[in-house]
């Protein structure tokens, strides 16, 4: 099986966030049924819908607030969301058609 590289996934690829001078969050859990700390601290973060990405700078306050809704959210360096968005794109992009000859195979080596 091709196993994709999805949001949820990224975070197992775990680059040392404190070297990295941007943040890249994506809600990945439903805001429902969340405590209402948690909801005003992801609508600090502008994080409003499921796989929706944004990015911030790593700031000490910006951490804690992700610390306090870690298991909500996904945190990628620059590095792992570009590389991330890189195959997403690769993937969808227009593929040569396979041609196929349906002919028998001496008149496909005359023709």
């Amino acid at each position: 099986k091709n196993k994709q590289m999805n949001a949820f996934k990224a975070f197992k690829a775990c680059a040392p966030i404190a070297w990295s001078p941007h943040l890249y969050i994506t809600l990945v859990r439903g805001i429902p049924g969340t405590r209402r700390l948690h909801r005003r601290t992801l609508e600090a973060l502008r994080l409003r819908k499921c796989n929706r990405t944004v990015m911030r700078w790593n700031t000490p306050t910006v951490r804690g607030m992700l610390q306090q809704v870690k298991r909500l959210v996904v945190i990628e360096t620059e590095e792992m969301y570009k590389a991330r968005k890189e195959k997403e794109v690769n993937h969808r992009a227009l593929r040569p058609p396979l041609v196929v000859s349906h002919l028998p195979p001496s008149a496909a080596d005359s023709a």
